[in-house]
């Protein structure tokens, strides 16, 4: 049985496509679950003419899949983010800090620094934006994001 380009190149490239994903990813389960998503992307749309166009097609995609997977928030089980269970309402009066932490779980990194930098800091947008080496509107995009985030895990919690 002849196999085609795709895989063909996607198992002769198994390897470097496996070490450019554990550099993007650090780690071992998450670079062997980028090379499925991987090939699964390319196998479904058109196969590739030739063995370079697969090869470079093999790279490009794994690329975004490993940045899409570094931008994706973790996944926090329920017991981590100190919400065991949502039936029983936990009583946040005396510990503030540990009611922020449940309404920030599932930020990202550069939402949670912009979140404290606003919030605790009190650091203007400006400020912000020249010390991340970001752009305004993209603080301003990120901390929008982030009150979304806290705006929809304050839901849950009073449910």
């Amino acid at each position: 049985m002849k196999t085609d380009k795709l895989t063909y190149s996607f198992l002769s490239l198994r390897e470097k496509l496996y070490r450019s994903a554990l550099r993007f990813l650090q780690n071992d389960e998450d670079a062997k679950d980028a090379l499925q998503d991987t090939f699964f992307k390319l196998w479904r749309n058109e196969s590739p003419q030739s063995d370079a166009e697969a090869r470079n097609k093999l790279f490009k995609v794994l690329r975004n899949v490993c940045i899409d997977r570094l931008r994706r928030p973790p996944n926090i089980d329920v017991k981590d983010s100190g919400v065991e269970n949502m039936a029983i309402r936990p009583d946040f009066s005396e510990d503030p800090e540990g009611l922020e932490k449940v309404l920030t779980t599932g930020l990202t990194l550069v939402q949670q620094r912009i979140y404290i930098s606003i919030v605790h800091d009190g650091m203007e947008y400006e400020e912000i934006a020249s010390n991340f080496g970001m752009t305004v509107e993209a603080v301003r995009m990120n901390m929008s994001r982030a009150r979304k985030k806290i705006r929809e895990n304050y839901k849950k919690l009073n449910r």
